[in-house]
C-alpha cells in the first residue's frame, strides 16, 4: 500500500538557469541569487512555496522548471 504524504514532507520544485543575468536589472540578478542560481545550467531544488513561485515568475525568461 502506498504511503500517504505527511505535512512534514514539503513539496519541491527544481529550477534550471537558462538565461544570463548580463544586462538585466539589478532586482532580476538579486532574484536569481535568491533562488541560488548564478551560472547557466545550474539547477536548484527548492521548497514549493508561493514566495518561491513568485520569484520564478519574476525571472521566468531566465529559468525553467525541470520536470521529474
Amino acid at each position: 500500500m502506498a504511503k500517504a504524504p505527511t505535512k512534514t514532507e514539503a513539496k519541491t520544485v527544481t529550477v534550471r538557469q537558462i538565461g544570463s543575468p548580463i544586462r538585466r536589472k539589478d532586482d532580476q540578478r538579486a532574484t536569481l541569487a535568491g533562488l541560488g542560481l548564478n551560472k547557466l545550467g545550474r539547477e536548484r531544488t527548492l521548497e514549493d512555496t508561493p514566495s518561491v513561485r513568485g520569484m520564478i515568475a519574476k525571472v521566468a525568461h531566465m529559468v525553467e522548471v525541470v520536470e521529474g
